[in-house]
């Protein structure tokens, strides 16, 4: 990994950058010849493709029974942290939920309320890692949403992994199945004979998950596409080479297909960051995996010829993680508006975020940070606004509404409005207005 000028990149090296993809049209038609089988065939399929593609007889779908059992097989220090980390993200999520409100004033009643789905699905992948603190991505925020009924999917395996099940299970998963890829996104989505359809499926998968979601959207809600682990860390002279590249290793260690980035406005800062990639790599268990990432077209170590210049490359690259490693960096963060979370200072690591600040790591990849943010509470309510008007409310109004509504050629919206205020035409609420002062009193004596 040489360092680059941002100044002499190619074209087609800036398009490697920019237009990350989060592998979903390769893997489109494979996902169009899955999910009609898991929508007609039900559990016969998901059966059938779990021993083509984990190699795994699945006697029994339904693991939720198991996820419990889970608990007891993970050790005291492990099941610590996992409750470590979902008191954290309960906590930073229960701050995100909003309240209901209704506001009065002349004669008018307006509001808004939330409210939340009543059944949500969370994918949690599985394959070369165990992923436990997706579990408590995913599961905590729809809970602390008020979700009823919150089931979660994960990819079989002939002993599957104790901790991400302990994981599910703490965090609240009212169901847990045993399935993964585009068969698991089906099923959460149409239903089976054992798997219930829910209103929307959230979290995290390689590409054949990300586009299975792409396909059901439409019948069911997700929350976004999520594609390879990516980050971007801005540095300035300050930064310490060491920290900064163990931020780059340690996010190529979770997919060949991760991208890596640092940006510096120091080309000496930027030789040491290389070096320092390098040796760290060569420590790292997953070293092969980390050295494909390095060595793709879209990670790199890039010099600015301005922290100005930086901050465009980085807004422009919208990172799913930004870690800002200089000495002002709060007044860089003031200029950046396209990340999915961001990370401030040499004591801030991706992986405090990844299990244990209580953020979310469900998070927008390939330049979606520019549109939308990472999963929070917010995916699984929805709201409702309310209105209430009296008469005069509704006179003051009428010449604005049956105006634009004649203007739009819906001439019986504007009557509906004409027809309340003709004299002798009093809603029922008027009618009962001497009613209700009569039975008030009568309450009042009684």
């Amino acid at each position: 990994m040489q360092p680059r000028a941002i100044a002499d990149l190619s074209t087609a090296e800036r398009r490697a950058f920019f237009d990350r993809d989060a592998g979903v049209e390769r893997a489109r038609e494979d996902v169009r010849e899955i999910l009609p089988r898991v929508r007609d065939e039900g559990d016969v399929a998901l059966r059938e493709f779990s021993k083509e593609f984990d190699d795994v007889e699945v006697a029994n779908v339904d693991v939720t029974a198991e996820a419990e059992r889970a608990v007891e097989d993970v050790d005291d220090d492990t099941l610590a942290a996992i409750r470590d980390a979902i008191e954290n993200v309960r906590a930073f999520h229960e701050r995100q939920l909003p309240t209901d409100w209704r506001e009065a004033f002349e004669g008018r009643e307006l509001g808004r309320r939330f409210r939340p789905i009543e059944r949500a699905g969370v994918y949690v992948p599985g394959g070369t890692a165990a992923y436990p603190s997706s579990a408590i991505m995913g599961v905590v925020p729809a809970k602390v949403a008020g979700v009823e009924h919150v089931a979660v999917a994960t990819p079989p395996a002939e002993e599957m992994n104790p901790v991400t099940l302990a994981a599910i299970h703490e965090a609240g998963a009212d169901a847990v199945y045993s399935v993964g890829g585009a068969q698991a996104i089906g099923a959460l989505a149409y239903g089976t004979e054992t798997v219930d359809a829910v209103q929307k499926v959230v979290g995290p998968g390689n590409p054949w998950v990300t586009a299975a979601k792409a396909e059901v959207r439409g019948e069911v809600e997700i929350d976004f596409l999520a594609g390879p682990s990516e980050i971007l860390v801005l540095a300035d002279e300050t930064a310490n080479p060491e920290f900064v590249a163990s931020d780059l290793v340690a996010q190529a260690e979770h997919d060949p297909e991760a991208s890596v980035v640092a940006v510096t406005d120091d080309a000496a800062l930027a030789e040491k960051i290389a070096e320092e990639v390098d040796r760290q790599a060569s420590e790292r268990e997953r070293e092969e995996t980390i050295r494909e990432v390095l060595d793709a077209d879209v990670s790199g170590v890039l010099v600015a010829r301005s922290m100005p210049e930086a901050v465009l490359f980085a807004e422009e690259y919208a990172a799913e993680h930004l870690s800002i490693q200089a000495d002002d960096d709060e007044a860089l963060l003031d200029r950046i508006t396209n990340a999915g979370s961001v990370f401030l200072g040499p004591y801030a690591p991706v992986a405090a975020g990844d299990y244990g600040t209580g953020t979310n790591h469900v998070l927008p990849t390939g330049g979606g940070a520019k549109v939308h943010g990472g999963l929070s509470v917010d995916e699984f309510l929805r709201s409702s606004t309310v209105q209430r008007l009296d008469r005069d409310a509704l006179d003051s109004l009428s010449d604005t509404v049956t105006t634009l509504a004649e203007a739009e050629g819906l001439a019986a919206h504007a009557e509906s409005v004409r027809v309340r205020l003709r004299e002798g035409n009093e809603g029922e609420e008027s009618r009962k207005g001497g009613e209700d002062g009569k039975d008030a009193g009568d309450g009042d004596a009684a």
